[in-house]
């Protein structure tokens, strides 16, 4: 069965956002996802560190070097296929809502000029997609997802993590598609964390669940208010995974089905701001 592409509706919004991002004129400092672009006069406020001096002394006004994010960068979205995938939200299964916004990422990181990978792994590799760009990263995508189905095992997270390893060899932003229960977020993805946050910009996306927010807010009878305190504690156990895994340099994207993908998309252009892609 082939993907739903939802978010869709998001991406001219996002790629709105994107030429806005490639048409600025100046970044001060160079980060290392930025490459020169051009030269232009000194304006007061201008880092002087971005001033050529070169290229002064050759002319008689201060010349600074302009950047702009580099394109051919590498992403690298790897779906958990495992048994938290097959929760469900409403009316989809936690695979479905991962892979919409794996697509519209896609789709904006390839429009932005970059190398789309995927790759779903639970116990074993479900589905590998590379060497795509272009026009022909959606198709390939959706082919790969197509077969996809969540398998009821608990993934091995340090598999994954070689395998995301094997599959990038090279510096690339990691968008890990998976849960933030604390039992296998602590053992199996906090031990291979330095490997990845290594070579790796690392983001996580997860699939929060409206329900637990309506349950720890629920009041009324004595079943609700037990429901409400057993929520509360999910969200607590929830914030500090999420805190754990931000004190490794992971970026989390925590948000409800509905917000996700435009979420992500969001992160992955103020990464590109930021120089980290």
């Amino acid at each position: 069965m082939l993907p739903a592409f939802n978010s869709r509706k998001h991406l001219p919004a996002k790629l709105a956002r994107l030429r806005e991002l490639d048409g600025r004129t100046s970044v001060l400092t160079r980060g290392e996802g930025t490459e020169f672009d051009s030269l232009r006069d000194y304006v007061p406020g201008d880092d002087t560190r971005s001033i050529d001096w070169r290229a002064t002394a050759r002319q008689s006004t201060v010349a600074v070097r302009t950047w702009r994010p580099e394109r051919d960068r590498r992403v690298l979205m790897v779906l958990d296929t495992g048994r938290t995938s097959a929760g469900r939200l409403g009316d989809l299964p936690r695979l479905d809502i991962s892979m919409d916004a794996a697509l519209l990422l896609a789709a904006l990181a390839s429009r932005a000029g970059d190398r789309v990978d995927l790759l779903a792994h639970d116990r074993a590799t479900r589905s590998r997609i590379a060497g795509r760009s272009g026009p022909h990263v959606l198709p390939a995508l959706v082919d790969g997802m197509a077969r996809l189905e969540p398998a009821l095992i608990e993934t091995d997270l340090r598999g994954l993590a070689s395998a995301a390893l094997r599959m990038a060899p090279q510096r690339s932003l990691l968008v890990l598609f998976t849960g933030l229960d604390r039992a296998p977020v602590e053992e199996g993805l906090l031990p291979v964390l330095p490997l990845l946050t290594q070579r790796h910009t690392v983001v996580l996306a997860t699939v929060a669940d409206p329900r637990i927010q309506e349950m720890a807010s629920a009041r009324g009878t004595l079943d609700a208010v037990y429901e409400a305190a057993a929520a509360a504690q999910a969200q607590e156990e929830r914030r500090e995974t999420a805190a754990r895994l931000r004190r490794y340099g992971i970026t989390v994207v925590d948000a409800p089905p509905a917000q996700l993908a435009p979420a992500l998309a969001d992160t992955y252009l103020a990464l590109k701001a930021a120089g980290r892609l």
